[in-house]
């Protein structure tokens, strides 16, 4: 074969992330191994049959083997509510559990990304606690929408096996959320919950915050381990939140794994600072999940300004 017909495979290197990342639960664990997939087919290039399979396929078999390599001996990928029960307390110590992998967000505006429901956080989290193998497969199947016989050569085994892994993967993921009732970022409905939890965030001002929550709505924050349920722990945690920093907030949307994401501004002299980022869950109008991400490595993901000065924010208004 040609070599110039297999030197441009940068056409795929989005999907293949959204691939990894859906395996990994990690953005940055799959860009290294999108970067290893492509380095592996080039090395490849001579042994590649165009009879045998397309180029997608065959490079989408070299990155399902990456992954599972990758994934071989470890642990999932959680988020707190995945790790033990609720707290109460809204006065907890912040200590974050560095030791744990936590699951990271998937930075829409820098990929041209397709089928964003299969990137939901729950979703992603949900697939994390299926053994890597199935996830292959399941991701495989009924993402990508591979034919099993084409998933089977990609694993190295037969179609029958393929079909019986599939009906395992599914029900290991069935406690998945209800994925189809969340509204996407631009829909009306969901856009303007969100446009008035940013004012009431900015305002610091907790009952209009809580006036938008679900009354069992959830709040997780990796890399601390605690997590909130309900509307009146999730605004008494708000309310520490902004005792603790100010009033004043700054809040910029973005979207992560097709939902709407705030990037928190903490007021601070001179200007704002990025304080978290927040993954959004919107149904029936309310929001009924947030997860807040405070490491510095999400920010990089997303190429948000760590700061905002005053003389910025007022050009800005």
């Amino acid at each position: 074969m040609r070599h110039d017909a297999l030197m441009d495979f940068e056409p795929f290197r989005g999907e293949l992330l959204t691939f990894c990342y859906r395996m990994l639960g990690s953005f940055h664990e799959a860009e290294d191994v999108v970067q290893e997939t492509l380095l592996r087919a080039w090395k490849a290039r001579e042994r590649y049959d165009p009879a045998r399979a397309s180029v997608r396929t065959w490079l989408y078999r070299i990155a399902t083997n990456a992954c599972l390599t990758a994934l071989e001996g470890r642990g999932r990928r959680p988020l707190p509510s995945g790790l033990g029960t609720p707290s109460t307390d809204p006065e907890a110590p912040l200590t974050p559990a560095l030791e744990v992998p936590w699951i990271e967000p998937f930075p829409d505006a820098r990929f041209d990304v397709q089928a964003r429901a299969d990137l939901r956080l729950a979703w992603v989290a949900a697939v994390q606690a299926v053994p890597a193998r199935q996830r292959a497969v399941l991701v495989l199947r009924d993402v990508l929408e591979f034919s099993a016989a084409e998933v089977a050569e990609q694993l190295g085994t037969t179609v029958a096996a393929v079909n019986s892994t599939l009906q395992r993967a599914r029900a290991a993921a069935a406690g998945a959320a209800d994925l189809e009732e969340v509204r996407e970022p631009d829909d009306p409905e969901a856009r303007a919950v969100v446009q008035r939890y940013m004012r009431a965030f900015e305002a610091a001002d907790v009952p209009a915050l809580v006036r938008l929550l679900a009354d069992d709505a959830v709040l997780e924050m990796p890399p601390v381990p605690l997590w909130y349920r309900g509307s009146g722990d999730y605004g008494r945690f708000l309310a520490r939140v902004f005792r603790m920093r100010g009033t004043g907030w700054l809040v910029r949307e973005l979207t992560a794994n097709g939902q709407p994401t705030l990037a928190a501004y903490a007021p601070e002299p001179g200007g704002h600072r990025l304080h978290t980022l927040q993954v959004l869950t919107v149904t029936g109008g309310q929001v009924r999940h947030n997860v807040v991400f405070a490491d510095p490595r999400v920010f990089d993901a997303f190429e948000v300004p760590r700061q905002i000065l005053s003389d910025d924010f007022s050009r800005e208004r």
